[in-house]
């Protein structure tokens, strides 16, 4: 059902949504398999490549999560991806905060820390920001 409120849309629908994936577009592919794996600990559950090789999709995941990364690459782009004011993230929850957030410090690759908040960010390679967070 949608309904007029003034100038805004209301939307009321009575389903069940599960998310399952995430796109991230990424300039190269392999630079970020490596970042995702070695950094995050993300496999590549499976690949679909165009027969042309325009291009490349890989979906990354975990044992603790059904829920997937989806980095998509495009022969067409000649150049880095802009990201405008990058007011997205993708957020990993982790069981030894502090562990984690040395080994990521030690790889240069924390972006900004948040203390008050008690989390902290990343950036991929083509700099998506990554939100670390203790699990709860």
């Amino acid at each position: 059902m949608i309904t007029l409120q003034g100038t805004f849309i209301s939307y009321k629908i009575n389903m069940n949504f599960k998310m399952i994936h995430l796109n991230f577009n990424v300039f190269n592919l392999e630079k970020s398999l490596k970042f995702y794996q070695e950094v995050l600990n993300l496999k590549e559950k499976r690949r679909i490549e165009a027969a042309d090789g325009s291009y490349i999709i890989v979906y990354l995941g975990n044992e603790l999560s059904e829920f997937e990364l989806e980095l998509t690459w495009l022969a067409s782009q000649k150049q880095p991806y802009d990201l405008g004011d990058e007011e997205f993230h993708l957020a990993f929850e982790v069981t030894d905060y502090q562990a984690t957030l040395a080994q990521h410090q030690k790889l240069g690759i924390v972006e900004l820390v948040n203390e008050a908040m008690g989390i902290y960010f990343i950036l991929d390679p083509d700099g998506y920001w990554i939100e670390i967070l203790p699990a709860r």
